[in-house]
């Protein structure tokens, strides 16, 4: 089969001047894409900026041949993310691609995280990843195409300690995706997340010995096979590192009826908590459709 490739496309990567944005960047450029290389420059924690590592992102990409332009912009103001966008659509005219990348840490335990802890987190996290994605979503609908990635991880899917700012921006975006999968289906516009493992600047610290078997790069053909055209999968989440790829999904199990007119009482959840709890015969819903479907067959049945 041929190679994938994205001439004519226009990728938007967040946080793309180090770490796994910049793997996107590079191997998107070379495939092809026009890029926007977005980063602030700033630390882990997200302090400082300046326009060294998007700068040089971009000059790795020129010196190999690639189009890529530098944006400085945080995605944590409705201002940013819009002239984020705006960079992509003056420079190269449209957005087709955005991979939202761009990420802090302040991790802290539950009892000691401080307001501005969860702020500077959720506002970088999540709702830069609104900031960015609304105004793409708007140019992706004009023109009838478009791919997110939304960059979940573990810690929001599974939880771990001493993250509950950072896990509880990385499932929100879980429920972002879902919500731009289901809005974007009848504009070829399709939505999905990971959930990667690796060795950047910002878990090197983390990851102890198994940081040098996870190097950025093994993310890298999910994520540019996620935004091809050739992908048609949506409403999907992945987990992603050292090589493996696998899916994580929610599945919804046959669980217990009370029955039809019938009231149960916190008794019978007890007694039947083991039928609610059983994952045998679950299915995966794909929308809350499918959750409604499932209720009015069991009490059909």
């Amino acid at each position: 089969m041929s190679d994938l490739r994205f001439d004519g496309r226009v990728a938007v990567i967040t946080g793309a001047g180090g770490g796994l944005g910049k793997t996107y960047a590079l191997d998107l450029a070379s495939r092809g894409a026009k890029v926007v290389v977005n980063d602030l420059g700033g630390s882990a924690d997200g302090t400082g900026g300046g326009s060294s590592m998007a700068d040089q992102a971009v000059d790795e990409i020129k010196a190999a041949g690639g189009e890529a332009v530098a944006n400085y912009d945080s995605v944590a103001t409705p201002e940013g993310g819009a002239a984020i966008i705006q960079t992509a659509v003056d420079s190269f005219g449209k957005c087709d691609i955005v991979i939202n990348n761009a990420g802090i840490l302040r991790d802290r335990t539950f009892v000691k995280l401080e307001p501005a802890d969860l702020e500077a987190v959720i506002d970088v996290h999540l709702k830069g990843a609104f900031y960015v994605s609304q105004p793409a979503f708007k140019v992706m609908k004009e023109n009838g195409y478009g791919r997110f990635v939304f960059t979940s991880s573990a810690a929001g899917v599974l939880g771990n300690f001493g993250q509950s700012n950072y896990g509880a921006a990385k499932m929100g975006l879980v429920g972002l995706m879902h919500v731009l999968s289901v809005e974007g289906a009848k504009y070829n516009i399709k939505s999905n997340a990971i959930a990667p493992t690796a060795r950047t600047r910002m878990t090197e610290d983390l990851l102890g010995p198994l940081a040098e078997h996870l190097h950025p790069e093994t993310v890298t053909p999910l994520v540019t096979w996620l935004v091809s055209e050739a992908n048609e999968t949506t409403h999907e989440l992945f987990t992603v590192g050292g090589g493996r790829f696998a899916r994580f999904f929610i599945g919804l199990n046959e669980g217990w009826l009370a029955g039809p007119g019938a009231r149960a009482t916190a008794e019978d959840v007890r007694d039947h908590w083991g039928e609610i709890r059983d994952p045998e015969g679950y299915r995966i819903p794909d929308g809350i459709g499918d959750e409604m479907k499932a209720i009015v067959t069991a009490m059909k049945g």
